[in-house]
């Protein structure tokens, strides 16, 4: 049984949702290696996108129109991560990302395949400004895993709370239990919820459109 027949299977709501819309396309990532997706990640933390996106490009210059290597990142002066935009606090931050990944802490792709969801998040949470919540983004749209459900997100809630007529967003326990029931493919649940919440309610149809990222920054750690 695929995805798509599983969640239409367990859950009707959501069947019908993804009647309204068909298939997904998910965009490729900006960044295909882990410690390169936490750079970004922490470029976009309390940030609007194309904000963070100038400040990502900055970056670049001194990495020759790539991201910086860790060792390079770390040779880096604070003025100068300072003069790309990052604060003294995401300053520290990528410091700490770029030396886990020197250490290994960060795996690159490939040993990424090795460690399972849980392995990741309890490496990757502990660094400097990276919340689950982060971590989870990254298994989702830069490692691709299949079975990843961020009940802290708000979209996610915000969409399970639409497709099934609640009166209040689900709190994070509760649909973590309830979405036990879309493993091993709730990863793929995920992106229809943040859909259902990006769509007004009181619009007939769905137009397909390209999955991005859940539509809610983190703010368990401000930096």
């Amino acid at each position: 049984m695929n995805a798509i027949s599983h969640l239409t299977e367990v859950d009707p709501a959501l069947g019908q949702l993804i009647k309204r819309i068909g298939p997904l396309k998910i965009n490729r990532p900006d960044y295909a290696q882990p410690y390169e997706a936490l750079i970004s990640a922490v470029a976009h933390q309390q940030l609007h996108g194309k904000a963070a996106m100038a400040i990502l490009g900055r970056l670049q210059h001194h990495g020759g129109g790539t991201l910086p290597a860790p060792a390079e990142l770390l040779a880096l002066p604070d003025i100068a991560l300072r003069a790309c935009g990052f604060s003294a606090a995401k300053t520290l931050a990528l410091r700490d990302i770029a030396a886990r990944a020197l250490d290994g802490t960060i795996p690159n792709r490939a040993r990424a395949r090795h460690l399972s969801d849980a392995a990741l998040i309890e490496r990757l949470t502990a660094l400097r400004g990276v919340g689950q919540w982060t971590v989870e983004m990254l298994l989702i749209f830069t490692l691709r895993r299949p079975d990843v459900f961020p009940v802290d997100d708000f979209g996610v809630r915000e969409g399970y709370r639409r497709i099934h007529g609640l009166d209040a967003q689900p709190k994070p326990k509760a649909l973590g239990l309830a979405a036990l029931a879309y493993a091993p493919y709730r990863s793929t649940a995920a992106l229809y919820l943040w859909r259902a919440a990006d769509t007004p309610q009181d619009k007939k149809t769905i137009e397909p459109k390209a999955a991005k990222r859940g539509p809610a920054p983190e703010k368990s750690r401000k930096l």
